[in-house]
C-alpha cells in the first residue's frame, strides 16, 4: 500500500486543533498535554514494513509542534527472523505483546506492519488515513495525566520518578509501564525481503517493564532501570503509560527525551 503524502497538512491541523476531550487533572502544573500512544509492530524482515516505519518516523517528528503529545514506539517482533534476516531489534517479548492485542481485537493473529493507537484501535501500519482517524478519535477521549518528574542516568542505571493523575471516570485500575527506546537508528539490510535497503527507525523499543498498579486516584513510583551497555546514552527516550489489564485500553501516556530540557514548574 502506498503512503502518499505522509501525514499531510490536514493531519497537522487536526492534531493542533482545540482539544475536546477531558484531561483528568493532576497535582503537577505541566500535565495539560493529552498523550496518545501509537505502537507500531514491525520487522526489518518484512517488505511491507518500511513505509510504516517511515510513517511512524514522520509522526514522531511532529511530536513537538502539536498541541497533542503523540507518543510513539516501534516494537520489532521476532517471527520474521527466520526469513533470511535477523532483526537486531527484535524481541519475543514484543511478539507476545502483539499476540495479546490479537486476542483482544479478535484478529486472525499478529501481522506486520500493524499500528495500535491507545490500545483501542488497530489497522495496517502503513495506512495514513486510518492513523488520522484513530488520532482524531483518541484526542476526544478522557485521559489521565502521566508525568516523568525526573529521569537521571548514572552510568548504566536510569533512575526515574513517575506519577499519574486520577483515572478517567469509570476506570478503576491500570498498570503503569515504563519503556526505554532509542530515538532513532538505521540498518543496512543484507538479507531477506528487504535485502539491499537502508532502513530508518524511530523510537525503537528496547526495554519494557510493568512497574506498578494504579488505582482510581493514580500512583506515584520511583524505579531504577538497567541500561544495556550497547545502547548509546545520548540517543534514548523514556516512555511511560498506563494500560488497563483487561481490555488493554491505554488511559494516558507521556515521553521524555533524555538530555532534553523540560519546562520549569
Amino acid at each position: 500500500m502506498a503512503v502518499g503524502g505522509l501525514l499531510a497538512t490536514s493531519m497537522l491541523l487536526s492534531l493542533g486543533a482545540t482539544q475536546t476531550g477531558t484531561v483528568t487533572p493532576s497535582a503537577s502544573s505541566d500535565s495539560a498535554k493529552l498523550g496518545i500512544l501509537v505502537e507500531l509492530f514491525t520487522s526489518e524482515g518484512c517488505s511491507s514494513c518500511p513505509p510504516a516505519d517511515e510513517l511512524l518516523r514522520r509522526l514522531d517528528q511532529q511530536r513537538a509542534i502539536s498541541k497533542c503529545q503523540i507518543v510513539v514506539l516501534g516494537e520489532h517482533v521476532d517471527y520474521w527472523d527466520q526469513g533470511g534476516w535477523h532483526d537486531r531489534f527484535s524481541s519475543h517479548e514484543f511478539t507476545d505483546r502483539q499476540q495479546e492485542y490479537a486476542r483482544r481485537f479478535s484478529t486472525a493473529g499478529p501481522y506486520t506492519p500493524q499500528m495500535v493507537v491507545d490500545g483501542k484501535r488497530e489497522f495496517v501500519g502503513n495506512d495514513s488515513r486510518s492513523l488520522q482517524a484513530a488520532l482524531d478519535k483518541a484526542r476526544t477521549e478522557p485521559k489521565a495525566s502521566v508525568i516523568i518528574s525526573s529521569a537521571d542516568l548514572d552510568g548504566n542505571e536510569l533512575r526515574l520518578k513517575l506519577e499519574t493523575g486520577a483515572l478517567p471516570p469509570g476506570h478503576r485500575r491500570a498498570d503503569l509501564y515504563v519503556a526505554v527506546a532509542e530515538n532513532s537508528d538505521e540498518t543496512r539490510v543484507q538479507g531477506g525481503e528487504n535485502s539491499g535497503r537502508r532502513l530508518q527507525h524511530a523510537a525503537v523499543l528496547r526495554i519494557l517493564e510493568k512497574i506498578a498498579k494504579a488505582g482510581p486516584e493514580g500512583v506515584e513510583r520511583a524505579t531504577v532501570l538497567h541500561i544495556p551497555k550497547d545502547l548509546s546514552k545520548d540517543n534514548l527516550r523514556v516512555v511511560a503509560f498506563i494500560q488497563e489489564p483487561g481490555n488493554g485500553a491505554v488511559l494516558g501516556s507521556t515521553v521524555r527525551i533524555l538530555g532534553e530540557k523540560t519546562a520549569s514548574r
